[in-house]
């Protein structure tokens, strides 16, 4: 399990994971819920059968949101 944190860097909040940045976001309430996300999904992941994790990590490609794209 990964140790998460919420540090306040200006007005923004960055959300660590094991001391190492993982993002930024502009308030703490999204920065909490991005928290809680990712911990829920790591023990998810960790409840899986090793097979089923591969083929979880093969599954298509990552595209970024078109709503927040210039």
């Amino acid at each position: 399990m990964k140790k998460f944190s919420i540090v306040r860097v200006g007005q923004e909040y960055v959300v660590k994971a094991d001391e190492k940045s993982i993002i930024k976001v502009s308030s703490r309430r999204q920065a909490a819920r991005l928290v809680t996300e990712a911990a829920e999904l790591l023990d998810q992941l960790a409840a899986l059968p090793a097979a089923e994790e591969t083929s979880l990590a093969c599954e298509g490609e990552i595209s970024p949101d078109s709503a927040e794209v210039p």
